[in-house]
């Protein structure tokens, strides 16, 4: 099979493309023939720091951790698929594990779901891992209807399916942004823009909550930002993070009484543990969106398997707006 390889880290990482024997199916897995995989800030951290990442695969590597694709061959145990079968996940291209930047991977079939009917294959590409971390996130802040909902960082990959699902469970939802030219997006998922470059917390606190503070805030920026939560937090709310690698002051989460959930989704993948959990909340997600409560938005570019790179530099660069895809 045709694959892009990564062969070196860091500054000096390229992609290749070699040939590469296809796998074949194992017990518990079934073998995909890819369509389509989208690039996370993950997969852009392997490849720019390489083994200081714990979970960063030995050279020369096959990233991609999203996919969607048909299935192609079924391993042994595996009933709640078959062949032809289209289907989506996060499943692969970190460890010791194949990533999806080829014409096909092994995916744990407890990692995988059946794909939305109503978009396409890349569209659904662009899904499961910012999807799951969202729904997840959000499920573990304890979202509610009616509850007053921040979500830090509205456009990104995790925040704007965040801000969309908030919205599917009755929440009412605000979203941080730092360009004017990303308010209607914002508005466009039934939800109110905040751009944090011009607006100061106590500002749109007292404005949007008459300055009692928000019931749950997802903090997609994390890092230092998580102070901002800290401080547009009401008492007792929760707060979920996805970036929270840094030594912090908590006295003002302790002064207010707030619970923080922490999100680290390559969990499963990396330990083996609670994987059936990860395809649950894709059918999950597939169900939403067959209903029209979610899509994904998707940078416009398109990339092909020779250009991985180019992809990855556009999602580095900050210029993407929505989630980079690249099409096998």
């Amino acid at each position: 099979m045709k694959a892009s390889t990564l062969t070196s880290y860091g500054e000096t990482a390229t992609f290749e493309i070699a040939e590469l024997p296809k796998p074949t199916a194992t017990a518990g897995h079934v073998v995909v023939r890819i369509a389509a995989s989208s690039v996370n800030t993950v997969d852009t951290m392997i490849r720019s720091m390489g083994t200081d990442l714990a979970f960063s695969p030995a050279l020369p590597a096959v990233l991609g951790m999203d996919f969607a694709g048909v299935v192609e061959e079924i391993g042994e145990g595996v009933t709640e698929f078959a062949v032809g079968d289209e289907v989506y996940g996060c499943a692969g291209g970190l460890a010791n594990l194949q990533g999806a930047l080829a014409e096909f991977m092994l995916a744990d079939a407890q990692l995988i779901a059946r794909k939305p009917k109503s978009i396409s294959m890349r569209e659904a590409a662009a899904m499961p891992l910012v999807g799951i971390t969202a729904l997840e996130g959000l499920e573990r802040a304890g979202i509610t209807k009616g509850q007053k909902a921040l979500v830090q960082g509205g456009v990104g990959g995790v925040g704007h399916l965040a801000v969309q699902l908030a919205k599917y469970f009755g929440a009412n939802v605000y979203a941080t942004i730092s360009e004017d030219q990303q308010i209607e997006i914002i508005k466009g998922y039934g939800a109110t823009p905040i751009n944090y470059t011009s607006e100061k917390i106590a500002d749109y606190v007292a404005k949007y909550t008459d300055g009692v503070g928000f019931d749950l805030i997802f903090d997609t920026v994390g890092g230092s930002n998580m102070t901002n939560s800290f401080e547009a937090a009401a008492l007792n709310a929760n707060i979920a993070s996805t970036v929270s690698l840094l030594e912090i002051d908590l006295s003002p989460a302790h002064f207010k009484g707030l619970s923080l959930h922490i999100v680290f989704m390559l969990l499963p993948m990396l330990s083996g543990q609670g994987r059936a959990k990860h395809g649950e909340i894709l059918t999950k997600l597939a169900k939403i969106v067959d209903a029209g409560a979610l899509k994904p938005l998707l940078d416009d570019t398109a990339y092909n398997l020779d250009q991985v790179g180019d992809a990855y530099d556009r999602l580095t660069s900050g210029k993407a707006i929505g989630k980079v895809v690249v099409e096998i």
